[in-house]
């Protein structure tokens, strides 16, 4: 269905689509003028060491010497008394009624505290400040008092950032007449549509022609701009879009009223949602047959993560809380459109390779930018200023490890450009393979293997070393002999190349491992401590957990886990979910390389059964669904596998095995000639990118 066809539907039933819009106009203005706009005001406490602790040192007895990593659990015991329900309600006791938080100040490497007060009362907040600056204090020396601390070992603390001129945020009011607005367009939309379908159905009732009984066909002599407007759209041309979105974009920009889900690419795909919503409409779409258990799988996480949203509705949450809960549901509802699109809305087998084929091409240049990041010293992310857009996300400077820049291209942090480039390495060894595009050179086959699997040692993580073990430990074994030892002695060749261009690079990566196992990494008993903290969170709620995307880092702590974070926001069946989620994708490979009946599907079903399992693995060393470009592409790879495996499954049916035409093991043996393939190179197909 084209862009014209949409736009003259909501043209005919404009007596529905207009007043919904002037209604949701009307609301957001009235919303913007009732909603108390919000204060903020902050200030900044350091815990100091004792006297006694302090004299004998060499700093003269300078105790502000001694603000470092030392008193941080003194500094994360604090925080957590400020923040318990008991203190709360004490705290309303003291006239401080408003939001607050208190928490690590951003970038701190020491016990320095950061206090915030919310409010719509720009001279109250300000006193609030003041007052929990100084019950801060009091609480420091109450717990020490408790815990019977000798005199002179006193842990003290100074007020280094008096409580701050309180300053406006109008975020939290934008949002407000954005969903109001956003909400009233989208409700005219499918209600025109909804009025569409049953005049269709009337007029063919009394025996008339429907408006969409045949497609239209663009009059002579039409502009160009027309002629683009009359194209017929389809799934692979709207989901090129979002990919040309998230991963050319930097995945930490969005719209400013929209906050951290707000990004251009989630936005086109909740468009895209809406085209196959009226496409399929007015009949011009069906979903593809075969494609259902995907969507059923997304159907028991959407039910899962709104049964979550609804039984914490009762939970006392802050404001930020609930504003991430909100996100969190517009995130759900991108990964419901990107698996819908992919399962039900490519229709054609020709035209799911060339989505993946894009996909691949743009993967390797995102890969290409971290090359050039990591030789550069640079991060082109933050040089990418595009009008319009805002940072959801504090500014991340240059990482190192070692002596090494860590590259993150256009992701958020290296590890979720780490995990980017393995979960797409798979496909692009598909690419190479693939016999359609043997007439191309080897050049244009090779390049992006080179750039994806090239790039995920320079990332200097344990991640990406895991992800790429895993893709060979599942693929290399899988083919003929002569290509595994090929593939062994590039792999061996490959290690030789990094000791020679990045001298250094190999023994640091194998540090990282060494000193995981030996538990003096710091990294590693960064994420280890957080276990039973987590477990804290999860016996609070077991079943449902707290609501997907209210873990925030901002007033909890990062987890770097996906399962961790998934137990704290979801619960038990959340979890249950994910791993269902991941399984149905080695699902997919799995069944699609057993039912294929050519060796490019076979390794097309190998690289998806690869890429999940990456996916499922990776998963463990950092929370890959907190990140934008890895969890769109992830679902993006989900609903491709299950379409995939839908028109393999269909040509299985349509054409069944018999004794002329065997279903052939995985690899043939080495003496045996290729199977018949429908893509060899002298196939008349055109191969599209």
């Amino acid at each position: 269905m084209s862009i014209a066809e949409i736009f003259r539907v909501l043209g005919r039933r404009w007596y529905v689509t207009v007043p919904m819009v002037l209604l949701s106009l009307l609301a957001g203005g009235y919303l913007y003028t009732t909603v108390p706009v919000t204060y903020e005001s902050q200030s900044q406490l350091a815990l100091l060491n004792s006297s006694r602790v302090a004299r004998p040192a060499p700093s003269y007895g300078n105790t502000l010497a001694y603000a470092s990593g030392s008193l941080i659990g003194t500094a994360d015991v604090l925080i957590r008394a400020l923040q318990s329900a008991e203190t709360v309600q004490e705290l309303r006791g003291h006239g401080i009624t408003d939001e607050y938080a208190v928490d690590f100040a951003a970038q701190a490497e020491g016990p320095l505290l950061t206090l915030t007060v919310k409010g719509d009362d720009r001279d109250r907040v300000l006193a609030e400040t003041r007052r929990l600056t100084d019950y801060a204090a009091e609480q420091l020396q109450q717990l020490q008092e408790q815990a019977r601390v000798p005199d002179g070992y006193y842990v003290e603390s100074a007020r280094i950032v008096p409580a701050q001129k309180p300053v406006s945020q109008p975020k939290s009011r934008y949002q407000k007449v954005a969903a109001v607005v956003v909400f009233g367009v989208a409700g005219g939309f499918v209600l025109a549509f909804v009025v569409e379908i049953c005049s269709a159905a009337r007029r063919r009732a009394r025996g008339l022609a429907g408006f969409h009984d045949a497609p239209p066909v663009p009059r002579p002599g039409a502009g160009r701009l027309r002629r683009l407007l009359d194209r017929p759209l389809d799934a692979t041309a709207v989901l090129t879009g979002y990919l040309a979105l998230a991963l050319f974009l930097p995945s930490n920009l969005a719209l400013p009223a929209l906050g951290g889900a707000g990004t251009p690419a989630n936005v086109f795909a909740l468009l895209g949602l809406f085209w196959y919503l009226a496409t399929w409409c007015l009949g011009r779409i069906a979903p593809a047959p075969g494609t259902r258990p995907m969507r059923v799988v997304m159907l028991v996480l959407t039910v899962t993560m709104l049964l979550s949203y609804i039984t914490n509705q009762d939970r006392i949450s802050t404001q930020k809380e609930i504003l991430a809960a909100d996100r969190g549901l517009i995130v759900l509802l991108v990964w419901v459109s990107l698996v819908v699109l992919t399962t039900a809305g490519i229709q054609d087998r020709e035209r799911l390779d060339v989505l993946l084929r894009r996909l691949v091409v743009m993967g390797s240049v995102v890969a290409a930018l971290g090359l050039y990041d990591f030789f550069t010293g640079t991060n082109i992310a933050d040089s990418l200023r595009i009008p319009g857009l805002n940072s959801s996300t504090a500014s991340v400077s240059v990482m190192d490890r070692g002596s090494f820049t860590r590259p993150r291209s256009l992701t958020a942090h290296p590890l979720e450009f780490s995990g980017m480039l393995a979960i797409l390495l798979p496909f692009a060894i598909w690419h190479a393979f693939d016999p359609a595009r043997e007439h191309l050179g080897r050049f244009k086959r090779w390049a992006p293997v080179v750039l994806l699997g090239g790039g995920l040692p320079l990332t200097v993580s344990r991640t990406s070393i895991i992800g790429v073990a895993v893709v060979v430990l599942i693929m290399v074994p899988r083919w003929r002999p002569q290509r595994r030892w090929t593939a062994i002695g590039i792999l061996f060749g490959a290690v030789a190349v990094f000791k020679v261009l990045v001298p250094g690079l190999i023994g640091t990566i194998t540090g990282l491992f060494s000193g995981s196992l030996n538990n003096a990494d710091s990294s590693t008993q960064a994420r280890t401590i957080k276990y039973p903290k987590i477990y804290e969170y999860f016996v609070q709620d077991p079943v449902f957990g707290r609501g997907f995307g209210t873990f925030t880092p901002e007033r909890y702590f990062f987890t770097d886990n996906q399962y961790l974070l998934t137990v704290a926001e979801l619960g038990a069946l959340g979890v249950a979910c994910l791993l269902l989620l991941g399984l149905a994708g080695v699902h997919n490979g799995g069944a699609l390389r057993r039912l294929a009946r050519t060796e490019s599907d076979r390794e097309l079903g190998q690289a998806f059964f690869a890429s999940s399992m990456v996916a499922l693995v990776i998963s463990a060393t950092f929370d890959t669904l907190s990140f934008p470009m890895f969890a769109g592409v992830f679902f993006l790879l989900i609903g491709l596998g299950g379409s995939a495996l839908g028109f393999v499954r269909r040509e299985a049916d349509a054409k069944p095995a018999s004794p002329a035409d065997p279903a052939s093991p995985a690899e043939p043996p080495p003496s045996a000639s290729p199977a018949p393939s429908a893509r060899t190179p002298d196939s008349p197909r055109l191969v599209e990118i």
